[in-house]
């Protein structure tokens, strides 16, 4: 008896379909091979494309003669892009602000709070509680770009990090960076923060121009932190001839970014390249940039000038920082004028509607500025101030109308308090430049100056008691 005589049973049948299926199988393996090898190929193709399309939406740059303003590279210029680290460059000028107003010193103590503590790496790694001196945070922004140094400093400046993103948003507007709002101090990913290549070299202008004093920090080349010495991220310093700073960033979401600020005899440019693929690619491309378009730049700079100086009122600080209480001679703002970009080179994107910067713009207008010619033929004659007492100064301004108008707003803002305040003002001289402060009188003893300087504080009105 065989199987074949018998006829096949159940479980030769399954045999025999299985070979059966199993033959039949091989052959349409063998069939479709040469369209599977062209799907996969072709699927590989559009990944490969689509990465690279990726990239390149990423990427953009520009190079501004940092003597005239001329545009000399272009490209992408415009498109709004991910800042990352390089928001620190806002947060550090809010900072060289406060510095050379006398409001913080280097020495200043930052505190850390629990979430400044916890901010992700990047980071220098100090605990809740624990604090560092300004310059110190300063040394860490610029060299380990530390997400918690910046986020703790945000909130000795501004209160809290939410509100110290808003000061930074308004002081872009002030500076003519019409397309960028912030929303933290480090740059850590958030997608309604965003800027361009030009709004960073704007910023990076305003930096060399407005406080040289502490512009020098940007190129460190490395901070001595702990037991920790923390090289600087920017590879270029010490490698390109006459770079000196500024900053580096990186997110997945933006590529790596980096502005550089480059002098070489009387040439001077400032580069923006956002959007590399890698940290390397990334630092050839600016020194492609810094080698093709630095002997294009002005060595006389004969155009007119992208940094006019001008005087504003000053920005409002509404953390409780430590004030000169029991001194007489209280610290004066450095004897250079702010001076504000004027962006007549500069084409704003016309971007989206974002009701939130557009309201932070609108309630923290610049108020008019007031020419450097101006002020010194002023001859405006301050009130008279009180001989004596207690007196709460809330702001050191460069003409008498700015000063009034600091004083007519702290009274607006802070009626109750200041109902029995004297205002006046006070000039002041400091290396030959004319200063007008704006003060608060009337109070009998320390202990009501500062009791009334404290609320003003919670009301987001900077300020400090001081003994006339």
């Amino acid at each position: 008896m065989t199987f074949a005589a018998q006829g096949p049973n159940e479980k030769t049948k399954g045999v025999a379909v299985s070979f059966a299926s199993a033959g039949l199988f091989s052959s349409v393996r063998k069939s479709l091979r040469p369209i599977l090898g062209l799907l996969v190929a072709t699927t590989v193709a559009i990944a490969g494309s689509t990465a690279a399309a990726q990239a390149q939406s990423k990427k953009a740059a520009i190079v501004i003669d940092a003597s005239t303003g001329k545009t000399l590279y272009s490209s992408s210029a415009d498109s709004p892009r991910y800042p990352a680290s390089l928001t620190k460059m806002m947060t550090l000028y809010l900072t060289f602000e406060a510095m050379s107003a006398g409001r913080i010193s280097k020495d200043t103590r930052v505190v850390f709070s629990k979430y400044a503590s916890s901010r992700p790496p990047t980071k220098l790694g100090v605990r809740p509680g624990g604090s560092i001196t300004v310059e110190q945070a300063i040394l860490g922004l610029v060299t380990k770009s530390a997400n918690d140094a910046a986020t703790a400093l945000g909130e000795l400046l501004g209160g809290s990090e939410s509100n110290f993103a808003k000061m930074m948003t308004a002081k872009a507007r002030k500076l003519g960076m019409s397309s960028t709002t912030f929303r933290n101090a480090s740059g850590l990913p958030d997608p309604g923060q965003k800027t361009t290549a030009r709004d960073m070299a704007i910023l990076g202008m305003s930096l060399r121009e407005h406080y040289p004093k502490y512009y020098s920090y940007f190129s460190t080349r490395s901070f001595a932190f702990g037991k920790s010495r923390m090289p600087n991220h920017n590879k270029l310093l010490g490698r390109v001839q006459g770079v000196d700073g500024i900053k580096t960033g990186y997110t997945r979401a933006s590529g790596f970014n980096l502005v550089s600020s480059v002098k070489v005899g009387d040439r001077k440019i400032v580069a923006v390249v956002m959007g590399g693929a890698s940290g390397r690619s990334r630092d050839a491309e600016m020194e492609r940039l810094i080698a093709a378009y630095m002997p294009k730049a002005s060595s006389r700079g004969s155009n007119p000038l992208i940094a006019a100086r001008t005087i504003e009122p000053q920005a409002p600080i509404v953390a409780s920082v430590a004030s000169p209480l029991h001194a007489k001679n209280v610290p004066a703002p450095e004897a250079r004028p702010e001076q504000v970009i004027e962006t007549a080179y500069a084409r704003p994107l016309a971007r989206p509607a974002d009701p939130i910067a557009d309201a932070v713009a609108k309630a923290e207008a610049p108020t008019p500025k007031v020419e450097v010619d101006q002020v010194k033929t002023a001859s405006v004659t301050p009130s008279a101030a009180p001989k004596s007492g207690w007196v709460i100064q809330v702001g050191s301004v460069g003409s008498e109308a700015e000063a009034r108008a600091l004083l007519d707003k702290t009274s607006d803002k802070a009626a109750q308090l200041l109902a029995s305040a004297e205002p006046f003002t006070e000039r002041f001289e400091k290396g030959g430049t004319t200063y007008i402060r704006a003060r608060f009188g009337g109070f009998s003893n320390q202990a009501t100056a500062t009791k009334t300087c404290a609320a003003l504080k919670k009301r987001s009105i900077s300020c400090y008691a001081v003994q006339q």
